[in-house]
């Protein structure tokens, strides 16, 4: 089993650049198909946290050239702070077609990278070798071009832990239950209420958990069932996924607000962390806040409530400077 990567940081002398995700928000991420021009200019103009640009699945064969030069277009558009980050979903290297993505997309104005269908470490070793050549060619800054895998097979999750400490560059992971249920023999119309992914989603946050990645959620399909979505979006977001991946602009908000700290968790890590901060000043090593004792897991919890909350307060203070 591969052990913990270390993460570059702007703290580590010597440290590679950030990727263009690092510190980002990846509540809500939206697909749309980057032959459909349209759909493309919409998406990018959405609440959505990132936009997946598709060149794979969502592509048909005869429109795979035409996409990839829309996509390409799509990313050197101008944006503002608080446009949605851009991400392309490539084609696979058994498609014979990602090479000349990368080629077409790895520009300034592109944030990361998603690579379908991982199943070897080694897939993902290849991308960051291919990123680094296309950096030092386009003068981006090296290490800054992010990857989100996706892992959408038995395979792959077997395969999970090596897979995400693979590469510095690996910001988040995808989880594709559509493909996985192929594997698992399933049927169109999924029956288990979701415990037929119960395994696979803990099993992908926790090897997203050991490599030190965001885990993403599935998407969920029918998207005139928004109660549904809300249901499931609450239920990964308990699991442990930081964000859900989307097929409609109407699914946004839903997700966006699923994925914020609510106001009764910023007052409950407020008042944690000043606890804590009272005990640490006093010389008390136990901090005790209404019966219960806080442990320092706890605190560092709450303080990352309370930068999610900031981080999200400050692009909505953006959004309405512009507006």
């Amino acid at each position: 089993m591969a052990s913990d990567r270390t993460r570059a940081s702007e703290d580590t002398p010597g440290a590679r650049t950030r990727s263009r995700l690092a510190g980002k928000r990846l509540r809500s991420l939206l697909f749309s198909p980057g032959q459909r021009q349209r759909m493309i200019e919409k998406a990018l103009g959405t609440d959505a946290d990132a936009v997946i640009l598709d060149l794979e699945d969502g592509v048909p064969p005869a429109e795979k050239d035409v996409a990839r030069e829309r996509v390409a277009v799509a990313i050197s558009h101008p944006r503002s702070p608080v446009t949605p980050l851009r991400i392309v979903r490539v084609n696979p290297a058994a498609t014979g077609r990602l090479d000349g993505d990368l080629g077409a997309v790895v520009r300034i104005g592109l944030d990361a990278v998603l690579l379908p269908k991982v199943e070897r470490p080694e897939e993902i070793h290849s991308l960051d070798r291919a990123l680094g050549e296309l950096e030092a060619r386009t003068g981006l800054e090296a290490g800054s071009m992010a990857i989100v895998a996706a892992i959408e097979s038995a395979r792959g999750i077997e395969k999970a832990v090596d897979i995400l400490c693979a590469s510095e560059r690996l910001e988040a992971v995808m989880f594709g239950a559509e493909d996985l249920a192929l594997d698992l023999g399933l049927p169109v119309r999924r029956r288990g209420g979701g415990q037929e992914m119960l395994y696979a989603r803990s099993a992908l946050v926790l090897a997203a958990a050991i490599g030190r990645v965001r885990p993403l959620d599935q998407v969920w399909l029918d998207f005139r069932d928004l109660d549904g979505l809300r249901a499931e979006a609450i239920a990964g977001r308990d699991m442990g996924f930081a964000g859900k991946c989307l097929i409609h602009p109407g699914q946004i908000a839903i997700v966006n607000e699923v994925f914020r700290p609510s106001n009764e968790d910023v007052a409950l890590a407020q008042r944690v962390v000043a606890a804590f901060e009272e005990a640490k000043a006093a010389g008390i090593g136990a901090v005790m806040l209404g019966g219960q004792l806080v442990e320092l897991p706890i605190v560092e919890r709450a303080q990352q409530t309370l930068r999610a909350h900031a981080a999200i307060a400050a692009r909505r203070s953006q959004s309405e400077g512009l507006s």
